[in-house]
């Protein structure tokens, strides 16, 4: 074919394609390549030599040729995951017909991609450059060679069943091809699923090639062509950066990214894989009741992270809230395998009947009451571990120990300032000194030191929620059967590790013509001040309970991971060597993500009906996200040295000194930190060794812009936000010897805190865990 085509231009106008003098001798007989190689009037610009073909593409074509002739036999093993429905579900057989075509193969059609470009095009690209752009200039050069297409023809084969081989819950398909001797390094395999209903690849497995199997890991879906005519795109595990890809793949690479964007129109469907923004404008539901109506999250007057774009329509009474519905859209990777959808869907069962069984009593009575006993309280937390029995700790020291080695370990910092003032307006919340005063904490200390020695020597710890509380208290004592106070607590670091609470200050805001109130509980032994401590001690864990979960865990965990998620999609191909570092970390977080806005943080959702703010709980956690989220704080070492919990020291084991030392979460932490670290900065420098090439990576700086301008766009324009122009930067950017440290430490009787009778180790930093519920193990992701 290519030389009748080139036989007919030289019929029409003989011209040369190469310099004078050509040597084709080393190539063999040219006699079928009739090229008129007599001198002739130069016709190609003398300024613009790219444009001559050389001899060397003309034995490459040649040799291209040649190759298409010979071929080798290469099988493709493919496996598919088997779904709870069966086989016949999970391949979307509906009629006898599918099952017929399947085991004859015709309804899952494979495609080998090469690696790299067909030289055999290369003549054809420059007479089209001569005949087509002779006097364009060379700017248009790289244009015309994609609009040509210089790949490779892909070489097709339909896979067919392989009946009674496959292991339980997969099934094994088979394809055999014919691949030419030139053919190349397989890049990718294309799919075309021609079932009814998607299926999920977990692998395909190439055999018959000279270097050995080829491995593509896809544990991915492949939409029907029913759904979506274009063929999905699965990449070697071979890993590129962008500057790096191979030719054969660079228009295949930017294709499947420019999938995965989308355009940004239209409703998502449950099939289609697109990343997007949106804002958290789908948690009210205005349509049902004005008492359920929410304020969007994400802009001005709410700053907030940007979740993944639905594309629902809007409500009818409100033009700014989305419509909800039973489900969320998350791009279809997302979404939980079936056996963990399972799971969660019995977990919450579970947990919702815990919960609902004590109330059932009461709300036959009355439903404004609460509980109708204690025990009723107790029985919330009949499942789970048993804990210790032999000693029970005094409240006082357990309340202290939760701190530092309880469920929020983020709240406690040290006091450096003194005396404690608010950075509220004092005309809209009143005088902003605390009540807390030196002589309060002095006598509280019994003399041991003052105040002013206290806080030289880092004795003096608070949680304090006074300022991100008090702005809310009207509005939260203006609903029914709940309240609210701004708070700080007050403790005092008796040895090297263990903490007292010595006051706690509540404080209301002016309301109603009324004055500010404000007042400090301390301590006490008399039945009158001993209830009170008791009062002002529920109200501060409530307090510290609602922030771990609206700030510590959901703000800080989940909500603004997303971003880093969508974006990766976005702007990383699956070949970038970043992405795939990544990728196991990111598995069902937007799932997770997307049930929350479901079930948990929404309108009369579960955490409004039992956090103190009520239906001011999200709004709340976006002044936590305005206020205090910085994403060069983020990183333990940072996090810890911001509160004062820490300071650098080169000397200290993980380059820090801990303000306390029995400090559970930080010392095991850092360890793991440390671990991370090492590994990521190992695997960064393998791909990036040196600082230019992190520079000039054009899908990372993307990535890395996508997050800043986008994901989190409302914080796009702050100073801290740090430039991606090194290893370091990049690294910044998120184990058995560990496990034997922890339960040494756990073992040890001077950490009061995980050690001595009545205590609970300290195990939620433990790298592995047994199946179940069991306090300890570390997750991959972000998926609960």
């Amino acid at each position: 074919m290519l030389s009748s085509q080139i036989q007919k231009l030289n019929s029409t106008k003989p011209f040369s394609l190469l310099p004078p003098k050509p040597s084709l001798s080393s190539h063999g007989n040219t006699s079928s390549f009739p090229i008129c190689y007599k001198q002739q009037k130069r016709l190609f610009p003398k300024k613009n030599p790219s444009l001559i073909v050389r001899a060397s593409l003309i034995g490459k074509a040649i040799s291209a040729i040649k190759d298409h002739t010979e071929s080798i036999s290469v099988k493709a093993t493919v496996t598919v995951k088997v779904t709870v429905g069966g086989l016949i579900s999970s391949i979307g057989i509906t009629q006898p017909l599918e099952v017929l075509t399947d085991i004859i193969g015709k309804s899952l059609l494979l495609e080998l991609v090469s690696a790299e470009l067909d030289p055999s095009k290369y003549i054809y690209i420059y007479i089209y450059i001569y005949i087509e752009r002779e006097r364009e200039r060379e700017r248009e050069r790289e244009r015309a060679l994609t609009e040509t297409g210089l790949e490779k023809d892909t070489v097709k084969s339909y896979a067919r069943i392989l009946l009674g081989i496959h292991e339980p819950g997969e099934v094994k398909l088979e394809a055999n091809f014919k691949v030419p001797d030139g053919f190349g390094e397989v890049g990718a395999v294309l799919i075309e699923n021609e079932h009814n209903k998607e299926i999920f690849i977990e692998s395909i497995v190439l055999e018959g090639f000279l270097n050995g199997p080829v491995t593509v890991s896809c544990n991915s879906w492949a939409h029907s062509k029913h759904d979506n005519p274009k063929k999905r795109i699965f990449f070697t595990n071979k890993s590129y950066l962008p500057a790096e890809t191979p030719d054969g793949l660079k228009r295949l690479r930017e294709e499947e990214l420019e999938n995965l964007r989308g355009n940004g129109q239209g409703e998502r469907k449950s099939f289609e894989r697109i990343y997007d923004y949106d804002v958290y404008n789908d948690l009210g539901d205005p349509d049902s009741s004005e008492d359920l109506a929410r304020p969007v999250l994400g802009g001005k007057e709410h700053p907030y992270p940007r979740r993944c774009r639905t594309g629902r329509p809007r409500t009818e009474k409100d033009p700014l809230t989305e419509s909800r519905s039973s489900d969320f859209y998350v791009p279809r990777d997302e979404a939980f395998a079936e056996l963990k959808q399972a799971s969660f869907g019995i977990n919450t069962v579970k947990s919702l009947l815990h919960a609902l069984v004590p109330t059932i009593e009461t709300a036959i009575v009355d439903d404004k009451l609460g509980f109708p006993y204690f025990t009723a309280i107790d029985k919330l937390f009949d499942e789970g571990i048993e804990l210790p029995k032999e000693v029970k700790k005094p409240w006082d020291e357990e309340f202290s120990r939760q701190t530092l080695a309880g469920l929020n370990p983020y709240g406690i910092e040290l006091v450096t300032e003194w005396p404690l003032t608010s950075k509220l307006d004092p005309n809209v919340y009143g005088p902003p000194e605390s009540a807390i005063t030196k002589e309060i904490i002095e006598k509280e200390i019994r003399g041991f030191m003052t105040v002013e020695e206290a806080l030289k020597q880092k004795r003096l710890f608070i949680l304090d929620y006074h300022d991100i509380l008090l702005p809310y208290v009207a509005k939260v004592r203006e609903l029914e059967g709940t309240t609210l106070y701004g708070s700080r607590t007050m403790f005092f670091l008796v040895n090297d590790s263990t903490l007292r609470p010595v006051a706690i200050e509540l404080t209301r805001p002016p309301i109603g013509g009324q004055p500010q109130w404000k007042q400090v509980f301390t301590p006490s032994f008399d039945a009158t001040s001993c209830w009170l401590w008791r009062m002002a001690k529920a109200h501060a864990l409530a307090h510290d309970s609602g922030i771990h979960q609206l700030v510590s865990h959901w703000l800080r965990t989940h909500c603004c991971v997303e971003p880093y998620i969508i974006a990766a999609h976005r702007q990383l191909s699956e070949m970038h060597p970043i992405f795939r570092l990544l990728h196991p970390h990111f598995r069902y977080t937007m799932e997770i993500n997307a049930l929350a806005r479901q079930q948990l943080i929404n309108a009369g959702g579960i955490i409004e009906s039992t956090f103190s703010p009520g239906k001011y709980s999200m709004e709340l956690s976006s002044v936590a996200y305005d206020k205090l989220w910085r994403f060069d704080k983020e990183a333990l070492p940072d996090d810890l040295i911001s509160r004062g919990m820490a300071v650098e020291d080169p000397t200290a084991k993980h380059g820090l000194k801990l303000t306390i030392e029995d400090y559970p979460f930080a010392n095991d932490g850092l360890m793991l930190w440390d671990a991370i670290k090492q590994w990521v900065t190992d695997y960064v420098n393998h791909y990036y060794p040196e600082a230019s090439k992190v520079a000039s990576d054009n899908e990372l700086q993307a990535w890395w812009e996508d997050v800043r301008t986008k994901g989190h766009e409302d914080k796009k324009d702050e100073p801290w936000w740090p430039v991606l122009k090194t290893q370091q930067d990049l690294i910044q950017c998120k184990a058995k010897e560990l496990e034997a440290t922890i339960d040494e430490r756990n073992n040890d009787l001077k950490n009061t805190n995980i050690a001595g009778a009545g205590v609970v180790p300290y195990e939620l930093l433990k790298p592995f865990s047994e199946p179940g519920v069991t306090g300890k193990g570390v997750p991959n992701s972000i998926s609960i």
